[in-house]
């Protein structure tokens, strides 16, 4: 399996271009969530369970996101448009910081290049949830690579896991090379919007 994973990330791969006026998805793509008691997940025969809300009458009006994803809600889009409002802290003396810089590593061979946004991230997780021990905060400081990531290193900590997975090649690889202006590493001035992905286009390696 690591093997067709590291096939569908090192060659000619789709892309994804956005309209994030639109929900995501076709008319036809359904979103379909299995109930509680037959998700695998669950005990059926637990009696509590009926308190709990099934996920088809919780996420339903949540901005939709592919039905082969993850549990097939856009949560980054959700967060922006205040359809979900997370608590920041639980203690009030807590510093909440929200981030909005974006990190363009250039290291990616003959994909695109990855653009990080740390707004999107730093929206969800305190940065101590990743810094120092998972990603060091100096230039050049982190050997990322596909295959300590599908080993769960780095960016594979939580997708895969808890995030969208791997697969989804260009919602990270995004940058296009020639189209690219400026230094490599962190970017001035506010990070880009962080767009959901629509649709599939077909793209070179040389993009």
């Amino acid at each position: 399996m690591r093997y067709l994973l590291i096939m569908i990330l090192f060659f000619p791969v789709t892309a994804w271009s956005v309209d994030p006026s639109q929900p995501q998805g076709s008319a036809s793509e359904a979103r379909i969530w299995k109930p509680l008691a037959a998700d695998g997940l669950h005990d059926p025969g637990n009696p509590a369970l009926v308190e709990l809300q099934q996920p088809g009458e919780a996420m339903a009006m949540f901005p939709k996101d592919f039905a082969t994803i993850g549990n097939q809600v856009d949560w980054v889009r959700a967060l922006e448009q205040g359809v979900i409002v997370p608590r920041t802290n639980i203690f009030p003396d807590t510093r909440i910081e929200v981030l909005d810089l974006d990190i363009i590593m250039d290291q990616t061979s003959q994909m695109p290049m990855v653009r990080f946004p740390h707004k999107a991230h730093t929206q969800w997780l305190d940065c101590v949830n990743c810094h120092d021990k998972i990603f060091k905060k100096k230039a050049g400081g982190n050997p990322v690579n596909m295959f300590a990531i599908l080993s769960g290193e780095y960016c594979g900590r939580c997708h895969g896991a808890v995030a969208f997975p791997l697969t989804e090649c260009r919602r990270c690889h995004s940058q296009a090379r020639r189209t690219f202006v400026g230094q490599y590493g962190a970017q001035e001035g506010p990070g880009k919007p962080f767009k959901p992905v629509m649709k599939q286009e077909i793209i070179g390696l040389n993009e």
